[in-house]
C-alpha cells in the first residue's frame, strides 16, 4: 500500500444514500455521574458527531444527567438505569450495535456491579471500555476474554499498570509489548493512550501518527471512547462486512488525533480543551475522507 492508501484503508465505510438511522448504528453511553457528568455529554457528542444514528445515555437519580443531556445533547435519547442489575436488560432491549462504559463512573462500587452484570450476560453488541470500568477490571484483564462480541480497552499507562499488575515503561518497544500483552490476556483489542497511541489484537499493531500534547486535558479521552463506539457501531449493523473492530479502533485512534491538531493549530495547545476535539472531528473524518 502506498501511505495515501494506508491513510485512506482508516476511514470508515460510507452509509448508502437511502440508509436510516439504524444502519448508521446504534450506540449506548453508561458513563458520568454526579460529580463527573460531562463525561457522558462528551461520549454522547462524539459519537454523534462521529456519524452514530442514534446514541441512548443512561441515567439515575443519583447521577442528574437527565437535567443535562437535553442541553448539551439534544438529540440523545435518555433511559433510566437506576439499578446495576438491570443494565445487560436495558441495554438489550435497545437493540445497540455498541456501547461504551466507564467515562466518568462512580463510585467504584457501582462501576464494579454494572460491569459485572455486563459480562454475565451475552450481550450480542461492541463493547468500549474505559475509566471506571478498566478500575473494576483490577488486575484480572482475563474477566473479558469470554465475550464473543468485540470488546476494546482504552486504558492510559496507569490504567494499563493496574491491569497487568506491573510498571509499563516508556519507550516505544515497552509499550508496544505491554499492548499485546494486555490484549493477548484479555482477548479484546487494546488502544493504549498517549503519544504515539498502540493499537493492538494482541498479533497486529498499529502506532499512531496524529495528535499532540495539548490533548493531554480532562476528557480527551472520553471524546474517543465516543469515536470508537460509532466507529465500532458499523461492524454490527450487517452494512459493511469488511469492516473490523480493529479497523474501528486504529480509524478512531488516528481522527481523534488529527482532529486535536486542528485545533491545536487554530488555538494554541495550551488553549486546548476537550470539547474542542468534537469541535475540529467533522473536519478531521473530512481530511481523512478526502
Amino acid at each position: 500500500m502506498t501511505p495515501r492508501e494506508e491513510q485512506r484503508a482508516l476511514v470508515p465505510p460510507q452509509l448508502a444514500e437511502d440508509a436510516h438511522k439504524g444502519q448508521a448504528g446504534r450506540v449506548g453511553v453508561v458513563c458520568g455521574s454526579r460529580w463527573m457528568p460531562g463525561a457522558a455529554l462528551l461520549v454522547a457528542r462524539a459519537a454523534q458527531r462521529a456519524g452514530a444514528g442514534l446514541v441512548h445515555v443512561a441515567c439515575s437519580s443519583a447521577d442528574r444527567l437527565e437535567h443535562l443531556v437535553p442541553l448539551s445533547a439534544p438529540e440523545a435519547v435518555l433511559f433510566e438505569l437506576e439499578h446495576a442489575h438491570d443494565v445487560s436488560f436495558k441495554l438489550a432491549a435497545l437493540e445497540l450495535h455498541a456501547a461504551v462504559v466507564g467515562c466518568g463512573l462512580a463510585p467504584a462500587e457501582r462501576a464494579e456491579a454494572l460491569l459485572q452484570a455486563l459480562l454475565n450476560a451475552p450481550l450480542a453488541f461492541g463493547l468500549v471500555l474505559d475509566a471506571g470500568a478498566l478500575n473494576a477490571l483490577a488486575a484480572a484483564p482475563e474477566r473479558v476474554a469470554a465475550r464473543r462480541s468485540p470488546t476494546v480497552l482504552t486504558p492510559h499507562p496507569g490504567e494499563a499498570a493496574r491491569l497487568l499488575g506491573r510498571a509499563i515503561g516508556r519507550s516505544a518497544a515497552e509499550r508496544e509489548a505491554a499492548a499485546r500483552e494486555l490484549a493477548q490476556r484479555s482477548r479484546a483489542i487494546v488502544c493504549l493512550k498517549g503519544a504515539r497511541t498502540v493499537v493492538t489484537d494482541g498479533s497486529r499493531v498499529y502506532v499512531n501518527d496524529t495528535g499532540n500534547s495539548g490533548m493531554a486535558t480532562a476528557g480527551a479521552g472520553d471524546v474517543l471512547a465516543g469515536i470508537l463506539a460509532a466507529y465500532l457501531a458499523l461492524t454490527a449493523t450487517g452494512e459493511h462486512e469488511a469492516w473490523t473492530a480493529l479497523d474501528a479502533a486504529c480509524a478512531a485512534v488516528r481522527v481523534h488525533g488529527l482532529a486535536g491538531d486542528f485545533a491545536a493549530a487554530h488555538l494554541g495547545k495550551r488553549a486546548l480543551v476537550a470539547s474542542d476535539l468534537i469541535q475540529w472531528l467533522p473536519q478531521a473524518q473530512r481530511r481523512l475522507e478526502a
